[in-house]
């Protein structure tokens, strides 16, 4: 999996491979500057054979945008190696360049041999640069503490007129000013880049609520850490999920009974859908067997429906309490379309039986006007899926935290919140949405992200979740942890979903999987 680190742990990083003499500010900042410069050219070869640009000169043309702090001596850096390029480089500072880190200042003098600076802060600073090819956003980075505003907003609206105004491409270094590298949002930032580098790791803030649509397109070059480095970052590493692991696989050697006997509940007659796409998940992903368990009134129209999915009469708490004394049923589904009343009656019955469970939709919603009534029954077997509004529903003093107008940074993050959830929960968390985050109560968290390469917007269609649901309960019926089943789920429903694309209904993901899997060599 790739390491998703905050600022703070960055920091200590570097730190640390500086103290031991391993590799100096200097070098750090060296290779930043020429990771950029490659990164500029592989995503645009175009520009490294003069194609583009003022051609009426016959040279391309930068301007170069540095801040107070090391991000503005890597992008010293990048206008002494653009312009030994051959390209006209214009350049700019935000603050007093005697107050630049040293490493910064040593870069900043080199840059003075070769070309003026000019000061960002002055009205209408870029207000006379003609049709730069590339604009170096290198102001703040990863460093920004507080919400820009005044003089430092009047700055970055200035990159938005050069964007309005030209057909210009926008590289920014780490992260696009303005954007808090830990959280993903926006503390004042532009419209945003068109490519952002970042260096050694991607940050949490790339994978979180709007990093995405700020950064462009993300590239991650290295610059000298060896990754036994990371061993002095502060706090648990967050991680972004990747494939799925081998054992996921089915063996010659077994049997359907083997891969577990999931139960899905559904809701009343007219109100099946949902359990029922949930079921048929929960069968294509490997659980051994699935049955769906219904009132009486809906067991004509469910049986008319299904074929290899079973099927059980199931009316109220002490009928389910009934069914659930055959063991063989080790994983249960409560919430697509079973209705608050009947959720409220049925959740308590299943927790009571310690089966692993998935809770999603109508039973976390049943429990909205006092969410400990359904803490205190939780255990450590649970999985609850909560999309934003069911999340703000269980844990509406977090959400306020989440959704609050950051003043300063590092802001709270979706990653703060389903962790502190989890906690809370006691149980897993898989906190639905682009930027999916699952938590576990013992700190484990991974990043399931719909972005960038693998972006998928077809996902928000009616019944999606429920279908995630549903591969979480199959997971979890053939064995794998709910922190496993979580993550192994969410990962491949966004591959269902990019194998089908534009088109997709709720239906088509289940249908998907064979591939997926194929394409897994399972």
């Amino acid at each position: 999996m790739t390491k998703l680190l905050t600022a703070g742990q960055m920091k200590a990083i570097e730190g640390a491979a500086i103290d031991s003499g391993a590799v100096t500010g200097l070098q750090l900042m060296e290779c930043a500057g020429q990771g950029v410069v490659d990164a500029i050219l592989e995503e645009w070869p175009e520009l490294g054979k003069h194609e583009v640009g003022q051609k009426a000169k016959g040279t391309l043309a930068a301007v170069v945008l540095c801040g107070p702090g090391n991000n503005g001596g890597d992008g010293f850096v990048v206008a002494r190696l653009l312009k030994a390029q051959g390209w006209t480089v214009e350049v700019f500072l935000f603050g007093d360049p005697d107050k630049l880190p040293p490493d910064a200042r040593v870069n900043y003098e080199k840059w003075r041999q070769l070309g003026p600076v000019g000061d960002l802060t002055a009205k209408d600073a870029l207000g006379g640069i003609a049709e730069p090819d590339l604009i170096i956003d290198a102001i703040f980075g990863t460093g920004l503490v507080r919400r820009i505003e005044g003089v430092l907003a009047q700055v970055l609206q200035s990159i938005d007129a050069l964007i309005v105004r030209e057909a210009v491409r926008v590289v920014a270094i780490d992260t696009p000013s303005g954007l808090c590298s830990d959280s993903g949002k926006s503390l004042g930032t532009y419209s945003g880049a068109d490519l952002t580098v970042a260096f050694h790791s991607a940050k949490r803030g790339h994978y979180l609520d709007c990093g995405a649509e700020k950064s462009g397109r993300l590239i991650v070059k290295p610059i000298g850490l060896d990754e036994i480095w990371n061993e002095r970052a502060e706090g648990p590493i967050v991680e972004l999920a990747q494939g799925v692991p081998q054992s996921v696989g089915k063996t010659t050697q077994t049997h359907k009974y083997s891969y577990g006997h999931a139960l899905i509940l559904s809701g009343g007659a007219g109100k099946t859908g949902a359990a029922r796409l949930a079921a048929r998940g929960a069968l294509r992903i490997g659980a051994g067997l699935v049955t769906l368990g219904v009132p009486p009134a809906a067991q004509m129209e469910v049986a008319s429906q299904v074929t290899a999915i079973m099927l059980k009469r199931v009316e109220g708490a002490d009928h389910l309490s009934e069914v659930l004394q055959d063991e063989r049923l080790n994983a249960v589904c409560l919430g697509p379309g079973l209705g608050v009343e009947r959720a409220r009656d049925l959740v308590p019955a299943t927790l009571q039986a310690k089966r692993a469970t998935v809770l999603d939709a109508d039973a976390l919603t049943a429990f909205a006007d006092d969410p400990s009534v359904l803490f205190t029954n939780l255990h450590e077997n649970c999985v609850l899926t909560p999309h934003a509004g069911e999340f703000a529903r269980l844990f509406p003093d977090i959400a306020e935290k989440l959704t609050a107008m950051p003043e300063k940074g590092p802001a709270f993050s979706k990653v703060d919140a389903t962790q502190e959830a989890a906690m809370r929960a006691g149980c897993v968390i898989l906190f639905k949405g682009p930027d999916t985050v699952i938590a576990a109560l013992d700190g484990q968290c991974v990043i399931n992200a719909a972005l960038y390469a693998r972006t998928a917007p077809w996902l928000a269609t009616a019944g999606a979740g429920d279908v995630l649901a549903g591969f979480v309960t199959g997971l979890l019926a053939r064995g794998l942890t709910p922190m496993q089943a979580a993550g192994v789920a969410a990962w491949l429903h966004v591959e269902c979903a990019r194998i089908f694309g534009p088109g997709l209904v709720a239906e088509d993901l289940p249908e998907q999987l064979p591939l997926a899997l194929k394409n897994l060599n399972f």
